[in-house]
């Protein structure tokens, strides 16, 4: 799921955001990124712990600890579509809790990242867990395509996620030298797209 992940990145077109993928193993590797990359970590805007996303299980996001960062809305958005899209295809996001994968160690008081999680079948939470069952054969591959698409669609709600700025915010913008008042009149319902286009400038 990585490396395709990471190759989709590669081959996107041009992004507002950079990305940084670890493959690291739990716990340490994540202390230990952060502990020698203090100036990369203070720069993380968004970010996702994708673990154990190959199960048969409903895919479960965590809360970063902040519980209403953009990563955290653009993952309840995405699960939510995507369940509609799937007939209601089983989901959950909860809350951020101390306990789990790496996503405490970036959520850490000295750290406190934007970071979530995205699991299938959390720790402790199928019968596999830290057993021999707990193989390749417990995997997949219509699972791990799933979460990749949900990866891919957090990763472009993020990239779609901004603001616009009026640079011209005082007084209503004269629309005919920039081509916008009279050039709509050709729509089936001119007036009313006239009144949208003035809605939107007024907001």
């Amino acid at each position: 799921l990585m490396e395709a992940l990471g190759r989709g990145l590669m081959e996107a077109a041009p992004q507002r955001y950079t990305y940084r993928l670890l493959f690291i193993p739990g716990t340490i590797g994540a202390i230990t990124w952060l502990a020698r990359n203090p100036d990369a970590a203070a720069r993380v805007r968004h970010g996702l712990v994708i673990t154990g996303v190959g199960d048969a299980g409903p895919l479960t996001y965590k809360r970063s600890r902040r519980g209403d960062a953009p990563v955290d809305r653009a993952a309840a958005h995405v699960l939510h579509h995507a369940a509609a899209a799937a007939a209601g295809a089983a989901h959950r996001v909860i809350d951020f809790s101390p306990y789990g994968y790496d996503e405490r160690q970036y959520c850490s008081p000295g750290f406190d990242l934007a970071v979530g999680r995205l699991s299938r079948s959390p720790h402790g939470e199928f019968p596999e867990y830290h057993t021999s069952a707990d193989d390749l054969d417990f995997v997949r591959p219509e699972a791990l395509a799933g979460s990749l698409a949900v990866v891919r669609a957090i990763i472009d709600v993020l990239e779609r996620d901004r603001r616009t700025r009026n640079l011209s915010p005082f007084g209503e913008p004269q629309l005919g030298r920039r081509g916008l008042y009279r050039a709509i009149g050709g729509t089936l319902d001119a007036k009313a797209a006239e009144m949208a286009l003035l809605w939107v400038l007024n907001m």
